[in-house]
């Protein structure tokens, strides 16, 4: 199943099936909201899968071109966004060029807690107040699992996966090492994160859902030219462990977002990267200083992961940055 948000006026839109070309989509019937769908899920999805194949199948009342729908993020805000770092090259680059750490002092995965409550849609301009703060984007696959609670495995938290995103966390990179340095963690170098316009059940994915990873290539463009294509496959941790991790002390409420950290791979002279403070790592590490400017008002970013035969899948991120208003 697919599923867009449209805009209604509510702070949550109004939830859409979508087929899978990407061309027409029809309101749900058994869930008016994302999230009312994930509250009650087991219930719900036969339902919602019901409504999926009759749109897969023909045209149905009330649908409409997807194109005419203005859409907001799949889950325009979320109870919890949590967003991991589990590519061992991204952390690796990151270190060695600048000295961040690269892994957790007890082997567990690094992650932390941002601000959810709302994640900015697929071509919503994305405002900022301070070039000098060092804009960044970082390109992430993600999930949102139903209820999971406190202490459950792996295994466990594999079976509440129920969708597949895909988000730019956007950073500010001057502020992130002196919060990390103050011992209590990020806060103003996390804004909003924005969210592609499409959410899909893993079983979308076919064979390129593996291990609880996401093994297709995440193209972002910088202002119209390839900037990286690296693959999701390559985390050190899947999904269902990194649920796991954050279920260790607290439940998870149905609706909670985790982030996979930039996408990123050992193979970055062919596929590129995901973030402007990898691709300057890689420019101190090979000629003594970074040569890539952060990002601009007015530069534009695009992200999209396709499917294996080059089909939509998530959707497009095509945000431009901007000046904050006043």
């Amino acid at each position: 199943m697919r599923f867009v948000s449209a805009a209604n006026g509510q702070p949550d839109g109004r939830l859409h099936l979508v087929s899978r070309d990407h061309r027409r989509a029809v309101p749900a019937a058994a869930a008016t909201t994302l999230q009312a769908a994930l509250d009650d899920w087991r219930r719900l999805a036969p339902d919602l899968q019901r409504e999926a194949t009759a749109l897969e199948q023909g045209p149905v009342a009330g649908e409409v071109p997807l194109a005419q729908l203005h859409l907001l993020a799949p889950l325009p805000r979320a109870w919890q966004w949590l967003d991991a770092s589990a590519f061992p090259s991204h952390g690796e680059l990151m270190h060695k060029a600048f000295g961040f750490a690269a892994t957790h002092p007890e082997g567990k995965p690094l992650m932390y807690q941002g601000v959810s409550d709302r994640f900015l849609g697929p071509e919503e301009p994305v405002p900022f107040g301070d070039l000098r703060d060092d804009i960044d984007f970082e390109g992430e696959f993600g999930v949102i699992c139903d209820a999971i609670p406190q202490g459950a495995d792996a295994a466990r938290c594999r079976g509440h996966i129920r969708l597949l995103v895909q988000i730019n966390d956007w950073s500010l990179r001057r502020l992130g090492p002196l919060e990390m340095k103050s011992g209590f963690g990020m806060l103003q170098c996390k804004p909003r994160c924005s969210m592609a316009p499409v959410a899909v059940t893993p079983d979308e994915l076919g064979e390129r859902w593996q291990q609880c990873r996401i093994d297709l290539p995440l193209e972002i463009r910088l202002n119209g030219e390839v900037f990286g294509r690296a693959r999701g496959g390559a985390m050190a941790y899947g999904f269902d462990e990194l649920l796991a991790h954050a279920a260790y002390s607290r439940d998870l409420v149905a609706g909670t977002v985790l982030g996979s950290g930039t996408v990123a791979n050992a193979e970055w002279r062919e596929v590129g990267s995901s973030c402007l403070s990898e691709r300057r790592s890689i420019e101190v590490i090979e000629h003594g200083r970074p040569l890539t400017p952060y990002l601009a008002f007015g530069d534009r970013v695009r992200m999209e992961a396709r499917d294996a035969d080059g089909a939509p899948l998530f959707g497009a991120l095509d945000q431009e940055v901007v000046a904050l208003d006043g």
